[in-house]
């Protein structure tokens, strides 16, 4: 049966994963997850897409975001308790981002890193700015195809920034959960839809730089679904809020 390999957040949009043993979700996912994300003089969204390095930087916050520490590839560590300013909506990719701009030392080293002005923000909903689909799943069996297709011994799944990435699967196993229900820990999930995916996913998940073409894999073997998405992995809902736990195994509970 299928169980829990790794657990991956991002307390800000793009930057490091954090790999923590257990996590609580609930209807908006983590609440750690994705809650701070970056600007720039402009309102325009800085992710990984605009600058892949930003991955390179590791982020950690609480479960009330009251606290950020960002920690640079220098070893230089920004820490303090986070302070907000005026509200602030960004777009993101079709979505729309509603916060408070957050005050304190981290633009100034951000915009350093990134050679640009950077504005942090943090969004007012916990879960960030997802609208639906709080969690995510990717299973080591659909690793193994892709690499297979790829040509290659492994793929780092972590590339893939899934919530939950789970091992004892067989390739795709997670597709057939979709319109179904699963159990993990104490928590209870709704599988909704495959998980369509970006560029982001090319890039190599500890420097940022495109060096798999991961989008042109998928195609070949798995074509697109409605002529437009590449798709790996799935997404879900928290149907019963709970823990999850490595190791913890998958339950199919059908419908």
């Amino acid at each position: 049966m299928p169980r829990v390999a790794r657990l991956s957040i991002a307390p800000v949009r793009s930057l490091g994963l954090e790999h923590p043993d257990a996590i609580e979700v609930g209807p908006t996912g983590v609440l750690e997850d994705r809650r701070f994300f970056l600007a720039d003089a402009s309102n325009r969204l800085v992710d990984r897409i605009v600058l892949g390095e930003l991955v390179q930087i590791a982020a950690h916050t609480n479960r009330d975001a009251t606290t950020l520490r960002l920690t640079f590839p220098d070893g230089r560590v920004v820490e303090d308790e986070v302070q907000l300013d005026g509200p602030i909506e960004t777009p993101i990719h079709g979505r729309v981002g509603v916060g408070h701009v957050v005050i304190g030392p981290w633009a100034a080293a951000l915009s350093a890193f990134c050679g640009r002005e950077i504005v942090l923000v943090r969004c007012d909903r916990p879960g960030g700015t997802r609208i639906a689909n709080a969690v995510s799943l990717v299973s080591d069996g659909s690793l193994r195809q892709l690499a297979k297709e790829a040509g290659l011994d492994e793929v780092d799944g972590r590339r893939f920034r899934m919530l939950i990435e789970l091992t004892d699967a067989d390739p795709h196993e997670e597709d057939s959960w979709i319109g179904g229900r699963i159990a993990l820990g104490t928590a209870e999930l709704q599988v909704t839809k495959p998980d369509a995916r970006c560029a982001i996913t090319t890039q190599d998940p500890d420097s940022g730089r495109r060096d798999l073409d991961t989008l042109r894999t998928i195609i070949s073997y798995r074509g697109l679904r409605e002529g437009k998405h590449a798709d790996f992995g799935v997404l879900g809902e928290v149907t019963v809020p709970g823990t999850i736990r490595l190791g913890d195994e998958v339950t199919v509970l059908g419908d």
